[in-house]
Formats: structure tokens, sequence, C-alpha cells
């Protein structure tokens, strides 16, 4: 593939040009060239910013997304495991979020935050001091 200008980069990549320039700021890309201004993209450019992309939109940090291309072996793997981290929390709190509404859905209570006994009790765990994700992970457990 020959070297293509930004504007032709963002098309095929499915991204504004303004992301481009963006990943460039952020020293995440580099234009291999000029060409009357514009940056020009080869191959190994656009692979990066296929992978930047889809690492945002995977929900994955831009540090780690340029640590896992450009860092030492153990700092991308260390920056790699923090996103695990990361992601498993978030992860567990979308099954708490799923459990809430199942709950809620499932309940015979018309007004389930006002009627149902589970939630209230949990409501009145959170006032004396449990946390949301020990009452969640109590709950998901059952």
């Amino acid at each position: 593939m020959d070297l293509v200008p930004i504007g032709e980069a963002a098309r095929l990549l499915g991204m504004n040009a303004s992301a481009l320039r963006y990943y460039e700021e952020r020293g995440l890309v580099t234009p291999v060239t000029r060409s009357g201004g514009r940056r020009m993209y080869g191959r190994q450019e656009l692979r990066r910013l296929a992978f930047l992309r889809t690492m945002q939109q995977l929900g994955i940090s831009l540090n780690t997304a340029g640590a896992v291309l450009d860092a030492p072996g153990e700092a991308w793997r260390a920056a790699a495991a923090e996103q695990i981290d990361v992601l498993e929390e978030l992860v567990n709190r979308a099954r708490a979020a799923q459990w809430v509404l199942r709950h809620a859905i499932e309940c015979p209570a018309e007004h389930p935050a006002r009627e149902c006994e589970t939630w209230i009790g949990m409501v009145d765990q959170l006032l004396e001091g449990y946390t949301f994700a020990q009452l969640a992970a109590e709950h998901l457990t059952e």
C-alpha cells in the first residue's frame, strides 16, 4: 500500500482526522512524512491506528494501548494486567446492575424500589454501612 493522506487514513479506519491528530499529539502514532502540509501514513502507521481505535472501542485506555504498542515487556504487561483488573470491576458492576434490574422486572410489587422487601432490606443494609459491591456479591452467588 502506498502512503495515504490523513483524510484517506481516517476514512479507511472509520475515524475523524482530528482523532488521528490527537493520537499524534499523544505520541501514539507518527506520520511517515508530510506532503504539501498533509500527514501521510503507511501500512505500519495504519495498523497502529487500527489497533488504537479498536482498543478505544473496547473501553481500554489509550495509556494502556500505548504501553502495549511501545513499552518494554514488563511495563506493557503490568499496564495490561491493571486494565484487566479495571475491566473485571466493570464486569462485576454490570452483573450487579443486571441483577438489580432483573429483580425489579420479576418482582410482583408494582414499585419494587418502594414495596419490595428484598430491595428495602438491601437499602437498609446500605444505610448500615454495607457497600453495594458486598450486597451484589452476596446476591449474585445465591
